[in-house]
Formats: structure tokens, sequence, C-alpha cells
């Protein structure tokens, strides 16, 4: 019972961190969108999204981070108690994976830090990135949790049957991007 509960606290601040995390790309991007409009207009709309990401990510985005890593943590070292000692066994290989896809969540959560650093330095400044690199920057935590996710329910079978899960993932990133592409168009 102990070890569900801790699972599902697990998910609930992972839901809470990719929430915050896709809306904070979204607040970039809208700040980037800024970039056309005339003053006082642009000048309030970008105090506000300051405004928006920094609280963002102070009250829900790091917050929920920190809980989803330490409920994660518990949960291995609570079902896996020699956790250390059992990662060489090749039926936790999959752990591998979801390892490596978290460090690059990491990095992704970094890259979102210095942009929150960045927006806030720069008193109504233009945002040094363009803004389709912005948009399709939002698509990383996209993929990251598709990652996470299959690796995480299917295990060992994901190894097994991982070139059918990587031809699939490279369909879900194309209809993904095909989808973002098509909206933009149409803007």
């Amino acid at each position: 019972m102990t070890y569900l509960i801790i699972k599902a606290l697990h998910i609930i601040f992972m839901v809470s961190y990719f929430a915050g995390i896709f809306y904070l790309v979204r607040i970039f991007v809208y700040y980037k969108d800024t970039d056309a409009f005339e003053s006082p207009k642009k000048e309030i709309l970008r105090e506000q999204y300051v405004y928006m990401a920094r609280r963002l990510w102070n009250i829900i985005t790091v917050p929920a981070f920190v809980l989803m890593t330490i409920f994660g943590v518990w949960m291995v070292f609570y079902y896996y108690p020699n956790f250390p000692l059992l990662m060489a066994k090749p039926s936790l290989s999959w752990f591998y994976y979801k390892i490596l896809f978290l460090i690059g969540l990491f990095v992704y959560h970094y890259w979102c830090w210095k942009k929150v650093l960045e927006i806030k330095h720069l008193n109504n400044q233009d945002l040094s990135t363009a803004n389709l690199k912005l948009r399709q920057s939002n698509e990383i935590a996209t993929f990251i949790l598709f990652l996470v996710v299959f690796v995480a329910v299917l295990k060992s079978t994901a190894l097994q049957y991982w070139w059918q899960l990587f031809i699939g993932f490279i369909v879900i990133v194309l209809v993904i991007m095909m989808t973002v592409k098509l909206v933009n168009k149409k803007k």
C-alpha cells in the first residue's frame, strides 16, 4: 500500500510538473510574439508574461519537479531496496533508458530556467531566441514524456520491441510537428 501511495504522488507531481513546463514555454512564445506589437501594449504584455513565467516557475514547476523527483527516487528505493546492486541485472536494463531520458528532461528543465532568468532581466527588450525555435522547443517536453512513459510502462518489453517503438515514436513526432506547422501556417 505504501508503494502505491508513493507511486500515486509521483504521478500527480509528474503531471503537475509537465503542465507547468508545457505552459512555461508557451509563455516564452507569447512573450516573443509581442515583438510585433506597438507601445504601450508591448510593454504591458511583456511585463505580464514575465510575472506569469516567474510565478509559474517558482510556485508550480520547480516544487512539482522537486516532489516528482523525491517520490520517484523514493519509489525506486522502496521497491528495490538494494537498487545500486541490482543495476547490473538485465531485467532492469529498461531503467537505464528511463534514466537517460530523465537526464534529457533535467537538461530541458535547466534550459527553461535559463529562459525564465533571461526574460526576467530583459526589461521589455526582445527575447534572443527565434519564435520558431521556441515553438519547436515546446515539443521537446512532449517527446521526453512519451519516451519516459512508454519505457516505464512497457519495461523490458520496450527493449525487445525497440525498433517498432522507435518507428512509432518517429511517426508521433512527425504527426505532432506537421500539426504544429499546419496550425502555425493558418496564423
